[in-house]
């Protein structure tokens, strides 16, 4: 029902002309155009490798094949708060230039750790500083949603993708297994891999339900944001998302291995599986338009609402009139000095960038991998070879991969991973990830500190992982050698990745792995010691292919 609009709701044409004419106070138009064309190219110049990194994980990487439009869906948003956004007052501009000094330092340490998420991170941070010198504070504060929501579309770190898509892939086999043998379907899970019979399942990281969990999250923020109820239901909207997509991602796995039971293994693969994709990723929208239905009538006095009508754009608050402004204090005009700081600031930061950020170190003086003695002590070694398709996904540059047998003992497998540069992504993968992909469960994992042993210079801790699988049970110790550090945390060998770049110029390291298993009429203690004492044998010889 539409009503004549009283004085106070009229707006002024004025008012927008004259937002206008306070923002380029002070800077001529083509200043201030020119201005920011010259700071999108030095941003350009700075960022351009993680914005291809960025592009194509969009294109290429279906866990982020929303990411193209989340600055759209922002910029739309900071369109509807365009009217207030020209009744802010433009003060505390000058805070943007520490902003923007923080994100600048967040892209070196981006830089050195050869983390292209840092270093997008980064970029979004030295955005806002901008936008503070621009707009204030107040701004800031005006715009908060729509400028947090871009980093929905930021990939999550590799290292930190890779333990979540893990644990999502055992949570949705055991789920799939769950709803496989509630039906009657026999049916067994062995780590990643579901067991039908003479038909087996791997879960792998594509069907970890990532893909369901980015794009629903994102989803979810925008409709919570436009939801038009309290705060607690919007929260509980956006935290509902997760088990919503791992629960239904455990369904859609137990589905694929009823349609496998029934029609064969083609029904897991081509158009058949993509389509039940959709088909599941459309209910878990459906189950969020049912709770957003259902939250509305929860304590609300206005039950009655459509559906429609619980969604829509944060309400502007009450337009200011001629008479308004004419009593109210002028806002102080926009200075161009925190502008121009800030954009000298970033040209500082690009001309210095090449000197400072890393470049490819010089390899070290080493000995390749191929040359590791396959004779140690008493064991004598066998290398194998991996396949090029293990290989493409490692991405090393060397390694060695090795048996070793002793008479009357049980092998001990060797595997030590070398990179020269984790550039382009590339790093170790750990064990934690890799293992299960293989049909192996993790029953134990705990750090462990060697005696020090043999030639060992000094004690030596690893992590001490219990495999199991079709009742066979393996003990697997491994820790990464980055220069003369033992690292067992992946999130120290990040942190000593940037620290090491920074003060040394050195970025190499590597993987070492042992694996045994647990014979019959072992114990664990037993397959502990032969592990100790090959490692006893390998650490002394680790310095020459993998330098301090």
């Amino acid at each position: 029902m539409n009503s004549r609009p009283t004085a106070f709701e009229a707006p002024l044409p004025s008012v927008s002309g004259m937002s206008q004419t306070r923002l380029l106070v002070g800077m001529s138009a083509w200043v201030f155009w020119g201005l920011l064309a010259v700071v999108l190219a030095v941003l350009g110049y700075l960022y351009a490798d993680s914005l291809r990194v960025l592009a194509q994980s969009w294109l290429e990487d279906d866990n982020y094949s929303h990411g193209p439009f989340i600055p759209l869906i922002s910029l739309y948003l900071i369109w509807l708060r365009w009217t207030q956004l020209q009744m802010v007052e433009r003060r505390g501009a000058w805070w943007g230039l520490p902003i923007t000094a923080v994100g600048l330092a967040v892209y070196v340490v981006g830089e050195f750790a050869s983390m292209h998420a840092v270093v997008q991170f980064s970029l979004w941070v030295v955005i806002m500083g901008l936008l503070t010198c621009v707009i204030g504070l107040s701004g800031i504060r005006l715009l908060a949603f729509p400028l947090l929501y871009l980093l929905a579309a930021i990939p999550m770190p590799e290292f930190l993708q890779g333990e979540l898509s893990n644990r999502l892939q055992l949570w949705s086999s055991a789920l799939g297994i769950g709803c496989l043998q509630f039906i009657g379907v026999m049916a067994y899970r062995e780590g990643n891999v579901i067991d039908l019979g003479p038909i087996q399942l791997q879960v792998v990281e594509a069907c970890s339900g990532l893909r369901y969990l980015f794009p629903l999250t994102a989803l979810t923020l925008l409709v919570a944001y436009l939801y038009r109820e309290s705060l607690w239901k919007r929260v509980l909207l956006v935290l509902s998302s997760i088990p919503i997509s791992i629960l239904l991602n455990g369904f859609r796995i137990g589905t694929i291995g009823l349609l496998v039971e029934t029609y064969g293994k083609s029904a897991a693969d081509g158009f058949s599986h993509f389509f039940e994709g959709w088909i599941f990723f459309v209910a878990s929208l459906g189950l969020l338009c049912a709770e957003m239905w259902f939250l509305a009538r929860v304590g609300s006095t206005s039950s009655r609402r459509s559906f429609v009508e619980l969604i829509g754009p944060p309400p502007d608050k009450p337009r200011r009139t001629a008479s308004t402004i004419a009593v109210s204090r002028p806002a102080d005009p926009v200075s161009p000095v925190p502008i121009l700081a800030g954009g000298v600031l970033l040209i500082l930061a690009a001309l210095v960038a090449p000197s400072v950020a890393p470049h490819e170190f010089p390899p070290p003086a080493r000995q390749s991998l191929l040359d590791f003695p396959l004779q140690l002590g008493e064991w004598a070694g066998a290398s194998s070879v991996m396949e090029r398709q293990y290989l493409d996904a490692l991405q090393l540059d060397d390694y060695v991969l090795a048996d070793y047998s002793a008479v009357e003992k049980v092998p001990v497998n060797l595997y030590v991973a070398y990179y020269l540069s984790p550039k382009k992504g590339r790093s170790s993968h750990s064990p934690r990830q890799c293992i299960p992909g293989g049909g192996w469960e993790i029953t134990s994992f705990e750090p462990m500190r060697l005696d020090q042993r043999l030639d060992m210079t000094k004690a030596l801790e690893v992590n001490r992982l219990v495999i199991e699988k079709s009742g066979q049970k393996q003990i697997v110790y491994y820790w990464f050698k980055q220069r003369d550090r033992w690292i067992t945390s992946e999130y120290g060998v990040k942190f000593y990745l940037f620290w090491d770049s920074l003060t040394r110029h050195r970025a190499d390291g590597a993987l070492v792995r042992l694996v045994s298993g647990v014979n019959a009429g072992e114990t664990e203690a037993m397959v502990d010691a032969r592990l100790q004492a090959m490692a006893g044998l390998v650490t002394p010889l680790l310095g020459r292919y993998v330098p301090d």
